[in-house]
């Protein structure tokens, strides 16, 4: 065997090898809380304009979700210390739903903007803008794992 397709198949096997032994997460219980974390990375310099926004316009959508039972609880953090702009994130969003059904079910967000946002107009125009700042997002679900089960 050529000695380049000799490392290819060793390389193949060590990555499958690993791909198999590696522990996949549990899947969630359905009556267990469900936590979901959105993280924000904001252009330099508008990071208060987008924390105004995102209080003004996307809380209390959120707040009006806790009401309903939809979500247990909203949190968002910032980091106290910098990091690579590579690895750099300005906000986290951590959304604890009552389960992952809620969390996976579509909710009507846009009946909810209408009741809370009757300045229809306004309300798209500073959203518009709070995208417009932004410069990354994305989600990352979480599932716990048990430490003290053998």
């Amino acid at each position: 065997m050529h000695k380049t397709a000799a490392t290819l198949l060793l390389t193949l096997i060590a990555v499958f090898s690993a791909v198999s032994f590696a522990q996949a997460p549990p899947a969630p219980a359905p009556d267990k809380p469900y936590v979901m974390e959105y993280y924000y990375k904001i252009h330099w310099g508008h990071q208060d304009e987008f924390l105004e926004l995102f209080k003004k316009n996307h809380y209390p959508v959120l707040q009006k979700e806790i009401s309903q039972g939809r979500i247990l609880s909203v949190r968002l953090d910032t980091p106290a210390f910098h990091m690579p702009e590579q690895e750099r994130w300005d906000y986290r969003v951590t959304i604890t739903f009552k389960n992952a059904q809620a969390a996976y079910t579509p909710v009507d967000e846009h009946a909810l903007q209408l009741q809370l946002f009757p300045d229809q107009a306004t309300f798209k125009r500073e959203e518009q803008r709070r995208f417009e700042i932004l410069e990354a997002h994305w989600d990352l679900t979480l599932s716990q794992i048990p430490l003290d089960t053998k």
